[in-house]
């Protein structure tokens, strides 16, 4: 009795809170606003046709080596399977040993030629990201592997519903969806560059970043410190701005990195969609189950299985590919917010940024010393 009084308090106080009904009704308009692009595509045919697969080039190497984080459950451990099975050698990141040793034994079992390793991560923590680089490093060269990558899918994300910090002070959520993202492929460019073959960057992002109008980027907004000012927890708009803030620095590092013609590195956003996975699980059970309900019935709601589609549609991309938006599977691409196109907003955001990691790497080594 205690237990469902307790859900039922939890279920009414998130239920009068601004952010859920920003999640109740402002993500689903977001998430049509990309079916009805569909649509539109399927009414009035564009010149260009839809993306096709091609199969990871492999001249110059042994295997193709993928990194996928958040592999422990959902979307990371379905695209890491998938991706065993194209032949890459695949790296799974996660913050649970367990969780990765379950899903490790879950991929041989289902796929007995797959080549996995596994290092826990704690995307959220600088120095977390900074020892795996190196421990990525030393075990492509005890493998006797090339020292490259030629696929890293920033996949982790989380849905916080309270306040939590870094050990630097940071919004927990801002730092596992954004931060530790934009950090992890600053650390592993010299190596997605150092391919023999076209290597590619692939950026998980979603729908709900179409809810952000007028963003701000500054140090206060990307650490999140700017939203842990208001009395209750806004998990619905950091979510949001993590995942704009993501999809602008998919752009902005697209262009620059188109800038050296040498470096054959695409980077490509991909939706998802609506998935069922563990994400909702800080939401209230109720809540969340009603949720996942209404989104079946309207068809909206995929497996991971099948949710997988569009990150393996930007994976496995002709190499030239870069710099879209692809949703909805079968290699088709939408377009993303105005406000992610933003040309001076991508350019305070890749300053700031990397502003953010010079000092974290400054930190580092004060640290160390």
């Amino acid at each position: 009795m205690l237990l469902v009084m307790k859900e039922l308090k939890a279920v009414i106080h998130f239920v009068c809170s601004v952010e859920f009904w920003r999640m109740a009704l402002l993500w689903p308009v977001s998430l049509l606003t990309s079916h009805f692009q569909l649509l539109f595509q399927n009414l009035f045919p564009r010149k260009s046709n839809p993306y096709k697969r091609c199969v990871p080039p492999i001249t110059g190497i042994k295997r193709p080596v993928c990194i996928v984080t958040g592999a422990t459950s959902g979307l990371g451990a379905a695209a890491a399977y998938a991706l065993s099975r194209e032949g890459f050698h695949v790296v799974l990141v996660g913050r649970s040993s367990h969780l990765l040793s379950e899903t490790m034994a879950d991929i041989t079992s289902r796929n007995k030629d797959a080549c996995l390793e596994a290092f826990q991560v704690d995307l959220s923590s600088f120095q977390s990201v900074l020892k795996f680089k190196d421990s990525l490093q030393q075990w492509l060269l005890d493998s006797d592997m090339h020292l490259s990558i030629q696929l890293l899918i920033n996949n982790a994300g989380i849905l916080a519903t309270s306040s939590r910090l870094t050990p630097e002070g940071y919004d927990q959520m801002m730092s596992t969806n954004y931060i530790g993202a934009f950090f992890l492929t600053k650390l592993l460019l010299p190596l997605l560059k150092n391919s023999p073959v076209p290597s590619r960057i692939v950026n998980v992002t979603s729908f709900t970043h179409r809810n952000v109008f007028n963003a701000q980027v500054n140090n206060e907004t990307i650490t999140g410190k700017f939203f842990l000012r208001s009395k209750c927890y806004p998990c619905a708009r950091i979510y949001e701005y993590s995942k704009l803030y993501l999809l602008i620095f998919s752009y902005e590092l697209h262009r620059n990195l188109g800038l050296d013609k040498s470096r054959h590195v695409s980077v490509i956003a991909a939706d998802p969609g609506v998935v069922k996975t563990n994400i909702m699980r800080e939401v209230p059970s109720f809540l969340s189950l009603m949720a996942f309900t209404v989104l079946k019935l309207l068809g909206l709601l995929q497996s991971p299985e099948k949710g997988i589609n569009s990150v393996l549609d930007a994976a496995l991309a002709p190499p030239e590919t870069s710099g879209v938006y692809f949703f909805g599977g079968k290699g088709r691409t939408v377009n993303s917010s105005a406000l992610s196109f933003n040309s001076k907003l991508a350019g305070e955001l890749w300053t700031t940024s990397c502003n953010l990691f010079i000092n974290s790497q400054l930190a580092c080594r004060d640290l160390s010393n």
